[in-house]
């Protein structure tokens, strides 16, 4: 007997698998018709080296704690341990912006703050980049919002701004180092996109996850450009930073000069967290503290030199075949325009039929991505060594 309820009709309007499932699906077909190919999984952005020596000891000794009546602890804040949001808020000071510690809000992955700000938001029509990170676009589907689309490109190096946009308030959602094209914004680019915000009244909801990979002098913060505070949203994480992308740690900035009429957006996060989260735990929130330590940063940075290297590592061979791409250099992730005119999912299955490759199409990250591919530098350094021999003599 069917239930006689009313369901949210606007989950089918997403699409029926998401990106990451579909990829998976068609690689575990492929596997179970090939058992003894060696498949290499340049797809997913997940990390591959263990959690740093720093990171683990203080996992260790949470642990300890939690095992002795004197020092156990229950339900964390769900804002996040003080001691945690302090270390974030000093880990800012170096870029330089100064935020205090009650402005930031301790969460279990960027990826559940993307997708969870928009209940605190209202009816309100969305600028999303494309081709952009599918959570962005999925997130706002599932709530009915109506979505615009700022087109990436080769012309605009994948960084789209606000010129010739009608001036009216929006919910803005920028990526940079972007996922998946690896495009940072300059100073300029950001600024352009401030001006515009305080200009219309627009929210920005700036994702930051992967700007401990950039190395060139680009603001690694949306808070490096004056006026974001009264602006912008920042949403950052310790997956790949600090490889967390199996401890889950993340945080996200709400300023508090950031208000919609008289309502600061920092209370109405506060109060959507308290009643539907109920924080990370303090075991993850010690080692958190730690990757931020000067030795944790110094081990994190390791471990993104060695990412970093991988990436090279594949550039180097696009470079030699002349194929057009960007990222690799600021990001983790390298874009590349699919050979021969092909298009993405033509070569996702070209790569993993061929020389048993693993990529993401680029059409899964919106329809300015087709006809281009994302591979990541997450692999080990011997996958990526054999990749890059595999894909010299496939291209």
């Amino acid at each position: 007997m069917s239930l006689n309820i009313n369901i949210n009709q606007n989950y089918f309007n997403v699409k029926k698998n998401y990106l990451f499932s579909e990829i998976a699906k068609r690689v575990n077909a492929y596997s179970a018709a090939h058992p003894d190919a060696e498949i290499i999984r340049l797809g997913i952005g997940d990390v591959t080296l263990p959690l740093s020596p720093v990171v683990v000891n203080a996992l260790k000794t949470a642990s300890d704690e939690m095992g002795r009546a004197e020092t156990f602890r229950g339900y964390a804040p769900e804002y996040g341990y003080d001691f945690l949001r302090k270390a974030i808020s000093d880990y800012y000071k170096k870029f330089p912006v100064d935020l205090s510690p009650e402005e930031i809000f301790v969460s279990d992955g960027a990826k559940s703050d993307v997708g969870n700000i928009v209940d605190i938001l209202g009816d309100n029509e969305i600028l999303i980049p494309d081709p952009v990170y599918p959570v962005y676009l999925d997130s706002n589907i599932m709530s009915g919002h109506k979505v615009t689309f700022l087109t990436g490109s080769r012309e605009n190096g994948f960084l789209p701004l606000p010129r010739g946009i009608e001036e009216k308030p929006y919910i803005v959602y920028l990526c940079s180092p972007n996922n998946p094209t690896g495009a940072v914004y300059s100073r300029e680019g950001l600024r352009e996109w401030v001006d515009f915000a305080n200009k219309t009244g627009s929210l920005i909801i700036f994702d930051s996850a992967y700007e401990a990979f950039i190395s060139g002098n680009y603001p690694h913060s949306i808070y490096e450009i004056e006026g974001a505070k009264s602006c912008a949203v920042e949403i950052c994480s310790f997956s790949k930073t600090a490889g967390f992308t199996g401890t889950r740690c993340a945080w996200s900035v709400f300023p508090d000069r950031l208000t919609a009429g008289e309502n600061k957006l920092s209370f109405l996060w506060s109060r959507r967290q308290a009643t539907k989260f109920n924080g990370v735990p303090y075991i993850v929130q010690r080692a958190a503290e730690a990757a931020l330590s000067p030795e944790g940063q110094k081990q994190c940075r390791e471990s993104i030199a060695y990412y970093m290297e991988n990436a090279r590592i594949i550039g180097e061979v696009l470079k030699s075949k002349g194929i057009y791409y960007t990222g690799g250099e600021n990001s983790p992730y390298l874009w590349l325009e699919c050979p021969n005119g092909a298009e993405s999912w033509e070569f996702f299955d070209y790569l993993l039929e061929n020389v048993q490759i693993v990529g993401t199409p680029g059409a899964g990250f919106g329809a300015a991505g087709e006809g281009y591919f994302r591979l990541t530098s997450f692999g080990s350094r011997e996958s990526t060594l054999k990749a890059a021999e595999r894909l010299k003599g496939l291209l």
